[in-house]
């Protein structure tokens, strides 16, 4: 059987450029761009998980490297 779970909040690859940063969706809904991981952080709060643990795989998918990658190589 597949697995079709899907978290509900996913943190897109990082964009290239100058200033770069990653999308962040929850659940499909883009929400904003992080430049850091404190920002993902805070959408998480604003979107009602108090203490958000980012590397709870069943919270969070990050695409595209870990929650450490914050410019495209």
């Amino acid at each position: 059987m597949n697995d079709i779970f899907h978290p509900p909040v996913v943190v897109r690859a990082p964009t290239r450029g100058a200033r770069p940063y990653r999308r962040v969706e929850i659940y499909g809904r883009l929400v904003g761009k992080a430049t850091g991981e404190q920002d993902v952080a805070e959408f998480v709060r604003r979107a009602g998980v108090a203490d958000p643990d980012l590397d709870d795989p069943d919270l969070v998918a990050w695409v595209g490297g870990d929650r450490t990658v914050w410019t495209a190589e």
